[in-house]
């Protein structure tokens, strides 16, 4: 069976809350969030309004984590994925990416890209991009604050619409200005 996604709304509030706050999230700026930290976001509705829409991931009926789609009212949206500790490690990520690149390209027409950052050092994750037809596009030094107040470099990913048609990549020109 393959990934399905399954759109949030407001009565999975707390659902959300529980999912956010009993797993680690070490890549993300809130590494453990605590209920009392993700709640007030979660019910001001932020996984779900005219600009991000949350969704559940299911794996064969079972729910694996959660995806978030952002900047919808872009035509470059960007997402935030995060999966229950225990489906990590197993291969789900690159096939969520790609279902998820799925879902974007297929239900909103005037997508014409895709877009994703992680930290430097979220090697799973970036090889996840990889596996799932994305290219690096951007490497901003320091870009990303880490839970402990440091930074880290942020590593930015798009895939395009006719890349994902085709199953191809488009070369990035890298030295446009070379010479």
């Amino acid at each position: 069976m393959p990934i399905e996604f399954r759109p949030m709304t407001a009565a999975d509030a707390d659902a959300v809350v529980r999912f956010l706050s009993s797993n680690r999230f070490p890549f993300h700026v809130l590494a453990e969030p605590s209920e009392d930290q993700v709640r007030p976001g979660v019910e001001k509705g932020r996984f779900w309004n005219e600009d991000s829409q949350g969704y559940w991931i299911d794996d064969d009926g079972a729910r694996i984590g959660m995806a978030v789609l952002q900047d919808l009212q872009d035509d470059t949206p960007m997402f935030d994925l995060r999966l229950e500790e225990s489906q990590r490690g197993r291969g789900k990520g690159t096939e969520v990416v790609r279902a998820l690149c799925d879902l974007v390209f297929t239900s909103m027409p005037r997508i014409l890209r895709f877009e994703g950052q992680t930290r430097e050092d979220n090697i799973a994750m970036r090889k996840t991009f990889l596996q799932a037809g994305f290219l690096k596009e951007a490497h901003y030094r320091l870009g990303w604050p880490t839970h402990d107040g440091g930074h880290v470099a942020s590593v930015g990913y798009g895939i395009l619409r006719q890349d994902w048609e085709s199953g191809t990549s488009t070369p990035i020109d890298w030295e446009d200005l070379a010479g």
